[in-house]
């Protein structure tokens, strides 16, 4: 919610006291417009964010990952309190490329290189062609493959 000029601070912080570089896009919002289109902060917040402070931004610990479409993909909210995780970040960045590319599911905590879903939309002969090797189904709609590579 802050300029770009303030984020650009914080990321030299962040480089000398956890020594990774932030190598991301920041987006500047001094005037409020999308936390107050988003209701992440209440509507008395005000439209500037000359003389605030990091108590008064206190909802304001929102992670977003844009797809290519230009549309938001993935929120994740902290609270102030607690310091975002990127390992997860990056997790579901892979989650998101690896399923958009491959018309697979990832299940609850996959890593790059576990075994994934495929979707049911296969019908069985492409699905045969497609996972010649075949896939394991514990249950008749869940049909589990190697990640593709």
């Amino acid at each position: 919610m802050d300029p770009v000029s303030s984020h650009s601070k914080w990321a030299v912080d962040i480089e000398e006291t956890q020594g990774h570089k932030v190598d991301f896009p920041m987006i500047g919002d001094p005037e409020l417009k999308s936390q107050s289109s988003t209701a992440m902060l209440p509507a008395e917040a005000g439209e500037t964010c000359n003389g605030r402070t990091a108590a008064d931004n206190a909802t304001v610990r929102t992670v977003f990952v844009v797809g290519p479409d230009k549309k938001i993909k993935l929120m994740l909210s902290y609270p102030m309190s607690t310091g975002r995780n990127f390992d997860e970040v990056l997790r579901v960045v892979d989650s998101m490329q690896l399923t958009a590319k491959h018309k697979v599911a990832t299940p609850v905590n996959w890593k790059q290189g576990d075994d994934v879903i495929f979707l049911r939309a296969f019908r069985k002969t492409k699905a045969k062609q497609k996972y010649p090797d075949g896939w394991k189904s514990p249950r008749p709609y869940l049909r589990i493959v190697p990640q593709p590579k």
